[in-house]
């Protein structure tokens, strides 16, 4: 595993769930300037070094309800640090399975995986094009942050509920964010990076992504 991940962030307590624990980040521009030193060429943003609002919501929304997932087989998108994911390992899960296109983000899932002591199947893979496979429950965190990745995000999902599995979101109420398309079940005070936010807290909430109307 690279060892990058461990090299530049903390082990500490997931500040809204603190049942979990993961390497974490405090400044971002730093980071982010040091991953792209490191691979010498352009890198995406390091949001796997941070627990974002939405994730950590779902995840606190997962320990607070663990009948949700107990004995599913849980998909994890978009996972970033993986604090949904190994959630859903703490509450019971079958099979847990985060996916991520940044391998940074993969290799922060496995290491915060293994400090929590739990089982996830950790994969570089971008899966937005399919319905997401053998996964009885699908989660996904801070999704909606712009048009394009909200189109592909939510026709995903889409397709995750017209099998018959559950799709939850959680969102800070970032720009895009398809309000007609979810219900709420659930809000929360988040304690968040503030140089990552307008605020050192956001009232996020936890959605469930609502069967797709059908046109006559």
């Amino acid at each position: 595993m690279n060892p990058f991940v461990a090299e530049h962030t903390t082990l500490g307590s997931v500040p809204f769930v603190p049942e979990l624990r993961a390497y974490l980040a405090e400044e971002p521009i730093a980071l982010w300037e040091h991953t792209e030193r490191d691979s010498g060429a352009q890198q995406p943003p390091p949001f796997w070094a941070f627990a974002w609002a939405g994730g950590q919501a779902v995840a606190r929304y997962i320990l607070d309800n663990p009948h949700l997932v107990r004995g599913e087989h849980v998909l994890d998108v978009a996972a970033g640090s993986g604090v949904i994911a190994i959630a859903a390992a703490k509450a019971g899960a079958a099979t847990v399975r985060a996916v991520e296109i940044d391998p940074l983000a993969v290799d922060a899932i496995r290491l915060n995986a293994a400090v929590n002591d739990v089982n996830v199947d950790a994969e570089l893979n971008d899966v937005l094009k399919t319905d997401g496979g053998d996964a009885t429950v699908v989660f996904a965190g801070d999704v909606f942050y712009s048009r394009e990745m909200t189109a592909r995000m939510l026709a995903f999902l889409h397709r995750v509920t017209a099998r018959g599995a559950a799709a939850i979101v959680g969102d800070p109420g970032r720009a895009y964010l398809p309000k007609a398309d979810l219900m709420r079940v659930a809000e929360y005070d988040v304690p968040v990076v503030e140089s990552l936010e307008d605020a050192p807290v956001k009232r996020t909430t936890v959605w469930r992504v609502a069967p797709e109307r059908r046109r006559p």
